[in-house]
């Protein structure tokens, strides 16, 4: 457990000690108008200079220090680059900042790439782009660069980059499913928007296809729940308190819970909970070594490569020559746990144990074509198509998910 994570949990415990010392060390310990360059990629001062803005602690176990370890891997893949960052960029530690003025400092500072690496800095990222036309501005997620997508933006330095974790969240499913007993599994969501919706439809989409395929279980017998917690992880009084809804999950009866927050409570609460004797387990999300957080219960962790695009993207923008660009990074089925090509990868965790025969069959048929969970027929909560019968959904139906899907418990909206 990473030591932001230790400090959090104590005061959540209330405990009076003085953190202080554990939360500067683990944070850059920078005010708003600073910036911290990260250790070990620092160099001279004709170095090109990459600025990134975090929404989260860069040492979060999830999605902000997956961030944070792919764009320092990709410094040091590219000779005479030299990183700035800031992190903790939201309404919780940073009052009335924008992610807007903290890329203006970071450009003062001489940075000539800037990113930003959550969906809640899609205007911003825009606004420093049209603000600075020499400077290339990366949003991770967006669709402003899209031109085939519903909110194009035509911004020359403008570039989105995701990857296609549709497929790594089914695979999660997947192994959630195979690791169930009672059939219900709990998934711990942040805010509610497109991307959210689409993550956790194919986390239902693929544990609908396990339990019925592999465990011969029939789909009533399934009971996939989303509570959404209101944020991509918790601010006190202003969201649900994750470490709460993971709990009201494994004291419920659900013996699987899912991550789909920046966040580890639901492996920090599932090992809680094991300790106990329950006989619960859970999946990781975003980070790649997500499951040494409780070893002996984790099904599994899909995770993002941020390193092989941000080394592109860095190389590209140092040549100069970098147009504006929609990355939706594909899944490299060979190579999963390592990924070569597409960012997207899936570690199998302890917990999945002779089942993992079934995931790697699971894994296959994606692979081969012979399983697309995009194929319908599928219907929304409401009834109404996702996927008519005989079609298969297209990138935009995919991209922008309105509802959760039929046999899914939770709102959408």
């Amino acid at each position: 457990m990473t030591q932001y994570w230790l400090s959090r949990l104590l005061r959540q415990a209330g405990f009076a000690i003085a953190l202080g010392s554990i939360v500067g060390a683990c944070g850059t310990g920078n005010t708003p108008n600073q910036t911290a360059s990260s250790p070990g990629a620092t160099g001279g001062s004709g170095d090109f200079v990459v600025g990134m803005i975090l929404v989260g602690p860069r040492n979060d176990a999830g999605w902000n220090q997956a961030h944070f370890e792919g764009i320092e891997t990709a410094v040091k893949n590219v000779p005479g680059s030299k990183l700035e960052f800031v992190d903790k960029v939201n309404p919780a530690d940073r009052p009335n900042v924008k992610g807007s003025q903290v890329a203006d400092d970071l450009i003062a500072k001489g940075a000539k790439l800037v990113i930003f690496n959550s969906d809640d800095f899609k205007d911003d990222a825009l606004e420093t782009a049209k603000k600075h036309p020499s400077v290339k501005v990366i949003h991770a997620s967006g669709d402003y660069a899209w031109k085939e997508g519903q909110n194009f933006k035509s911004q020359p330095n403008l570039t989105n980059i995701m990857g296609r974790m549709e497929f790594g969240k089914m695979i999660a499913g997947c192994s959630a499913a195979l690791g169930s007993q009672t059939g219900k599994i709990g998934y711990l969501g942040p805010l509610i928007n497109d991307e959210t919706r689409r993550y956790s439809s194919a986390a239902f989409l693929g544990a609908k296809y396990c339990w019925e395929n592999y465990r011969k279980r029939p789909a009533a017998d399934l009971n996939f729940k989303v509570t959404w917690i209101g944020f991509w992880f918790n601010i006190p009084g202003k969201t649900l308190d994750p470490t709460k809804v993971a709990d009201d999950y494994y004291n419920g009866g659900f013996d699987v819970v899912m991550s789909g927050i920046d966040t580890p409570e639901a492996a920090v609460q599932g090992k809680k909970a094991a300790d106990a004797g329950k006989p619960v387990k859970f999946v990781h999300y975003d980070l790649e070594t997500g499951c040494t957080l409780a070893p002996n219960i984790c099904l599994g962790v899909p995770f993002y490569r941020w390193s092989l695009p941000y080394t592109d993207s860095v190389q590209k923008a140092r040549s100069g020559n970098y147009p504006s660009e929609f990355v939706w990074s594909g899944v490299d089925f060979q190579n999963l746990t390592s990924p070569q090509k597409g960012m997207i990868g899936f570690n199998s965790g302890q917990a999945l144990g002779e089942n993992k025969k079934f995931l790697d069959e699971f894994v296959k048929g994606m692979a081969d074509g012979s399983i697309n969970l995009y194929k319908g027929p599928i219907k929304f909560q409401d009834g109404t198509d996702f996927v008519k019968a005989g079609a298969t959904a297209t990138d935009q139906q995919i991209w922008y998910m309105p509802q959760l899907l039929a046999g899914m418990e939770g709102p959408s909206k």
